[in-house]
């Protein structure tokens, strides 16, 4: 009898033990993270379509302006065979996915935009109403900021002003048109004498809007206001990666940039 006691207390204490180890073991291991490589998951685990034919039918709708059936055909060719509702849903899927790692990727380059901005607003109609399309470009012509609204009040400039200033900071000048709401809005900003009126001095943003024209018009135009909003906000970090100014370099610098961006674009999300 003796002997079975000693044995119990023997096994009670080594249990106790057992689980104090097992307890530390486990607060330790879920205290310690895991490294990045091992906790971010790829985006394309779950697609058969290996992620460099995805990442070119996205690139070609976003950045060329094609239809979808446009893009079935040219896939087609090279011996690709989806449907256009198969691109569809790529460029739905992982458009905003791509336009937001160039944008953290940019995000050095962006710093350097505070010197002067050009603002200007679009019209653009959706299912016959008249909604406008917002844009603030910088000196260099590179697309900051992207916001619909259905009106062009003192409200919406606000609005879109604070948005910007919100991710970009101030810039030391701003070039508007003669709209009457940019002056209200940035007189209670607290800004209004870094405002610059005059004519053509605005020209970078109005330049700025016809790559979207030419989408659109490969579009049909569009028919809800988030499909609008989700694709100027997708096309203009297209656009930023892939704009290169050829006018202004060589055709060998030319080439250089064409392709780094290409190299840049095949490199996003990659696990």
């Amino acid at each position: 009898k003796m002997v079975r006691e000693e044995r119990l207390r023997s096994v009670l204490k080594w249990l106790k033990t057992e689980s104090s180890v097992r307890r530390t073991w486990v607060e330790r291991t879920c205290a310690t993270p895991y490294p990045a490589h091992m906790t971010k998951r790829s985006p394309f685990r779950y697609f058969k379509t290996s992620p460099e034919i995805i990442r070119l039918a996205v690139m070609m709708y976003i950045r060329f302006p094609l239809s979808l059936r446009n893009v079935e055909d040219l896939l087609h060719e090279r011996g690709i065979d989806i449907s256009h509702e198969t691109v569809r849903f790529w460029w739905s899927r992982f458009g905003p996915m791509f336009a937001s790692e160039i944008r953290k990727r940019r995000i050095q380059s962006i710093r350097s935009s505070l010197w002067r901005w050009h603002l200007d607003e679009a019209f653009v109609k959706i299912n016959g109403e008249i909604h406008y399309l917002w844009r603030a470009v910088d000196h260099e012509g590179e697309i900051l900021e992207s916001f619909v609204t259905k009106r062009r009040d003192k409200k919406a400039a606000l609005k879109f002003l604070r948005k910007a200033m919100r991710k970009h900071s101030r810039p030391q000048v701003i070039v508007t048109d003669r709209l009457r709401s940019y002056g209200a809005a940035m007189k209670e900003i607290g800004n209004i004498n870094r405002q610059v009126c005059g004519r053509w001095m605005n020209n970078r943003a109005e330049n700025s809007h016809l790559p979207f024209r030419r989408r659109e018009r490969a579009m049909l135009r569009f028919r809800r206001m988030r499909s609008l909003q989700q694709f100027a906000a997708v096309h203009a970090s297209v656009y930023n990666l892939f704009n290169s100014e050829r006018s202004l370099s060589s055709r060998t610098i030319f080439k250089w940039n064409r392709t780094a961006a290409l190299t840049e674009w095949r490199g996003l999300l990659a696990a």
